[in-house]
């Protein structure tokens, strides 16, 4: 495999095993050094750290450097105080305060989880912050209370006449997650569109397969609308220089469901994990070495991390490292 490969979420060539723990607590001392105070630093990373032994690297500790700029410039706010707008019996809307995305997401995922297990369903909507992180961090949340989610982001739109036509697409993660009984749950995390904006041949993909670049850019939009738009982002040039914290441009939205409303549970899980054994007999695409399915995939790498440490390739060391010098921190396979 290819260093550019990596980019995908493939496990790196080239790599060390860092321990997670140790990872956990540079990533909390980078984000405390940046001024984020320690219970949502202690959060923080946490979560980038999961998304690491996961092996979403694209979305993990590599992400902690623009982060703490962002806090250095007061683009973020460091001591959030998140507070609810407003509240139903099934649905909650979130304020983050200005700082990432991750503080009300999260804890509005708790505070849904608990109306789901009463209602069956619920809905939340977060807004005033930045960067919620992988959608796949809080899909994953609900499913041992046997619910399964629908959680998509959007916000922060910078159209110009003339861009690529799946710009408005841009930034719009998606995950859909279904509990499982024995087998990993599944967990589809991705973002829509990300293949074509890194891709110089996106022009050539549209004339090949114009039904899956369409279908991506309609994906990009409903995360665009239902987690944006209708989360209270605007249509506007990015970054709107009136806010006061210049990193918000992102709102969140999950949906969650009891799947007891439709079916008995155990039953459920039974052929869910029947699904997931026959999905892993299947053909293999060509260049992988097995078949697996989403959250299957994750889970596996998820084991062998925590066994033998989180594979950290040599641009992903290049990064922290210069973090680990900026704030005069000593980095953890030093």
């Amino acid at each position: 495999m290819t260093e550019s490969t990596y980019k995908l979420n493939m496990p790196p060539e080239n790599f060390i095993r860092v321990n997670f723990q140790q990872l956990e607590g540079f990533v909390k001392d980078v984000a405390m050094s940046a001024g984020l105070v320690e219970s949502k630093a202690n959060l923080l990373s946490k979560l980038l750290v999961e998304n690491d032994l996961r092996g979403v690297f694209t979305h993990g500790t590599k992400q902690i450097s623009k982060y703490a700029t962002n806090m250095i410039k007061n683009e973020l706010n460091t001591d959030p105080k998140i507070s609810v707008i407003k509240e139903t019996p099934v649905s909650l809307i979130m304020d983050g305060d200005g700082g990432l995305g991750y503080f009300p997401m999260y804890e509005g995922m708790l505070r849904i989880i608990e109306k789901a297990r009463s209602s069956g369903v619920a809905i939340l909507q977060t807004r005033n912050h930045g960067h919620i992180g992988a959608a796949g961090i809080y899909s994953r949340l609900p499913l041992e209370y046997n619910l399964a989610a629908f959680v998509t982001a959007g916000g922060g739109l910078k159209l110009k006449p003339n861009d690529p036509v799946f710009t408005p697409a841009i930034g719009s993660p998606i995950s859909i997650s279904a509990p499982s009984g024995k087998e990993p749950p599944l967990v589809v995390d991705f973002s829509p569109v990300y293949d074509l904006r890194i891709s110089p041949k996106w022009k050539e993909l549209a004339e090949w397969i114009p039904g899956t670049i369409f279908r991506c850019i309609g994906l990009g939009m409903v995360a665009q609308i239902w987690g944006g738009l209708m989360a209270g982002s605007k249509v506007e040039e990015y970054p709107n220089l009136s806010k006061k914290y210049l990193g918000t441009g992102q709102c969140g939205f999950a949906f969650i469901f009891d799947v007891n409303l439709f079916v008995s549970i155990d039953e459920y899980k039974k052929n869910m994990d029947q699904l997931a054994v026959q999905l892993r007999e299947l053909q293999p695409l060509e260049g992988m070495e097995k078949a697996n399915y989403a959250g299957g995939i994750e889970k596996s790498r998820e084991i062998e991390s925590r066994r033998y440490g989180i594979p950290i390739g040599s641009k992903h060391q290049i990064e922290l490292e210069k973090v680990a010098k900026r704030f005069n921190i000593l980095i953890p396979w030093k």
